[in-house]
């Protein structure tokens, strides 16, 4: 089988299989810290700040990695690039298990983060040109891995943490993320024909002609608008736990409704890849950014635990598949050749669209001391995302339409 034939293919879904896998396990950098927080502000008595420092550096690298490893899987493909990530979690995690201080623990943090990146954009990227009419649900199937890991590890490594402390879980989680990682990016050695990306660029041509952008100007595009909709996104995201003891219902109560949400997210991401299919990327992100907006809305109102739990649930339903269609997006509108490097380019956005939104909301409390501005904040950030998303979808009807009448 060669050429165009392979898309879509046994062999296409049995490397999706491998993605996932790949994806779960890679993922596990980005929940890692979140689980030995507590820990670690204990063993070198630090305020709840300085502590959390570890997970914004984490998130930093996260973003740096997704644009600079894109870069590499589209020059050296994907299992080299796994690998050499692979490498650079297992290197981070076993030096920050010696760590003396909560500095030398946060800069590692930065490089554990940069090698978990590997495990979301890049991976991402290199499943969709094995896909082209069921390429939305594959999208989104890839990036579930993300959620998995974070709902997964955690509970793997309770025991761990809890018997041998979070030293020994760095440690199981150095030699775990090598031994697993690298033998599965093995299976993925085989690259795509090349007239299938040929074919892709056609496709993409002919879609980018109908907004009328240049590659430029539509990525700046999609990054503006993966910021504003992940500003908005980071607010319950981040500081559901908060609000959660702010309301007096403890912190147990608002880890369980972000489980709630990460589960719906799943859920989300799932029914957005096959939506993408039939409809889109563009649409698709339209459909879930209004819908991220209306539970947004719903937040102002509810302060009930019930009814948070709910506004909760909704909430992970609709903004779970937002930025998979960003992929989808790219590889619908952009060179094939370069996806690697403009997925992670856009995912990159996002990213600091998290860590933008979640300082902004804890500025904006720390102002007014209530959350309800922070969510107005979001919402108007989401305006901004829907707004972005309709010029696309517009424009490129619009031209469609004058073609026809032609």
């Amino acid at each position: 089988m060669n050429g165009t034939e392979i898309l879509d293919s046994r062999y296409s879904w049995l490397r999706l299989g491998v993605t996932l896998a790949i994806a779960m396990v890679g993922n596990v950098g980005m929940w890692a810290i979140i689980v030995i927080m507590p820990a670690v502000q204990a063993e070198f008595a630090t305020a709840r700040a300085e502590a959390s420092m570890p997970y914004t550096l984490t998130m930093i690298g996260f973003a740096v990695g997704n644009l600079v490893i894109g870069r590499a899987v589209d020059r050296f493909g994907v299992t080299i690039s796994l690998a050499g990530a692979a490498a650079t979690i297992a290197t981070g995690f076993a030096l920050a298990a010696l760590s003396g201080s909560i500095l030398t623990l946060t800069i590692l943090q930065f490089v554990v983060g940069f090698g978990t990146a590997a495990s979301f954009g890049p991976l991402i990227a290199d499943i969709s040109h094995w896909f082209l009419k069921k390429r939305g649900i594959a999208v989104a199937i890839a990036a579930s891995g993300n959620y998995l890991s974070g709902a997964i590890w955690p509970l793997l490594l309770s025991g761990i943490l809890s018997e041998y402390g979070w030293r020994a879980a760095y440690q199981v989680l150095a030699v775990s993320t090598l031994f697993l990682i690298v033998p599965l990016s093995l299976l993925l050695k085989r690259r795509v024909p090349e007239s299938a990306a040929e074919h892709a660029d056609t496709i993409s041509r002919s879609n980018a002609r109908a907004v009328n952008f240049s590659p430029r100007t539509f990525q700046l595009l999609l990054a503006l608008a993966g910021v504003a909709c992940c500003v908005a996104m980071s607010m319950p995201q981040v500081h559901i736990v908060s609000y959660c003891v702010d309301l007096g219902y403890g912190p147990t109560v608002g880890a369980k409704m972000l489980s709630l949400m990460l589960l719906g997210g799943v859920v989300s991401r799932l029914i957005s890849g096959l939506v993408a299919d039939r409809l889109g990327g563009v649409m698709t992100l339209l459909i879930g950014s209004t819908l991220q907006c209306i539970a947004l809305f719903l937040y102002l109102p509810f302060d009930g635990m019930a009814p948070l739990y709910v506004v909760s649930l909704v909430f992970g339903l609709s903004q779970g598949g937002i930025v998979p269609s960003y992929a989808v997006i790219v590889r619908e509108y952009l060179p094939a050749r370069e996806a690697g490097a403009r997925v992670g380019f856009v995912i990159m956005a996002t990213i600091v669209g998290m860590a933008l939104g979640g300082w902004m909301s804890g500025w904006i409390y720390d102002l007014t001391g209530s959350y309800q501005y922070a969510f107005l904040n979001g919402i108007a950030w989401n305006f901004l995302n829907i707004a972005i998303m309709a010029l696309i979808l517009t424009k490129s009807r619009n031209r469609l339409r004058q073609a026809a009448n032609a």
